[in-house]
């Protein structure tokens, strides 16, 4: 067991736009972070552990949470933002691309926290989850996605309840277009135009006229999972979006 008192983060999908934010984020916080993600990662920095694992499969969180608990012996944030996007109409979305989506997006936040529990309850920790825009409204061919992050958003809620009598908090922050490998994949399949001029377009659309920046929502995610921060917070969901979803669409 590490002897060290610093708190201890696990964040998923670490090695994608936001969870690389994260990791660095909360190792500069002084964090002691467990980076997990089915890719393999750069050596890590100072204050960080990489884990190769899929947690959509219960075998791989299992193992990651026993050695978790073999090594660090404390959990004081779990941050489930490992997540996959199919951008397809919903009548050309495939049965196995649907469950897969569901199985990365949403399954694999009720696993963490299920096998994290224990530890969790023992630090009094905290659980963010990290959904989307597109919980509350979303666009057309993107309907699997959708539909997990508007799933991730309702077991935000009943996490929180579960789990509040515990001095577990839980929380999902709901980015909007943020400049990731992710969007910028999704804007490569839109015909036409240069890849950057996309993503000017796309954020002139919002007040703030641009997209956002991945350590925005790091410092977001940080936010909720500090307990010297937001100790009184949870249930909820913190939208980081540019003020996107502030306008009306039809006007």
């Amino acid at each position: 067991m590490a002897s060290s008192m610093k708190r201890v983060a696990l964040i998923t999908g670490a090695s994608g736009g936001i969870g690389q934010a994260a990791v660095q984020l909360f190792a500069s916080a002084d964090w002691q972070v467990v980076a997990v993600d089915r890719k393999t990662a750069p050596r890590p920095a100072e204050g960080v552990r990489f884990v190769q694992a899929d947690v959509s499969s219960s075998d791989d969180v299992s193992r990651v949470f026993g050695e978790l608990a073999g090594q660090d012996g404390r959990l004081d944030t779990l941050v489930n933002n490992a997540a996959i996007q199919v951008s397809k109409p919903i009548l050309t979305t495939s049965v196995a691309e649907w469950d897969e989506v569901m199985a990365s997006n949403l399954r694999s936040a009720y696993l963490t926290a299920k096998h994290g529990f224990a530890l969790l309850r023992s630090a009094r920790g905290s659980i963010v989850n990290v959904s989307s825009v597109h919980a509350l409204a979303t666009s057309g061919s993107i309907a699997a996605y959708a539909a997990s992050k508007g799933g991730l958003l309702a077991l935000t809620r009943a996490m929180a309840i579960e789990f509040g009598p515990e001095g577990i908090r839980v929380n999902a922050v709901l980015p909007g277009a943020v400049d990731t490998p992710m969007l910028r994949k999704s804007l490569g399949r839109l015909a036409g135009g240069d890849l950057e001029d996309k993503l000017q377009a796309l954020g002139a659309r919002s007040p703030l006229g641009r997209v956002g920046r991945p350590a925005e929502i790091a410092a977001a995610i940080l936010f909720l999972a500090d307990g010297d921060r937001s100790s009184f917070i949870t249930g909820q969901a913190l939208t980081v979006d540019g003020g996107a979803t502030a306008q009306l669409r039809t006007e």
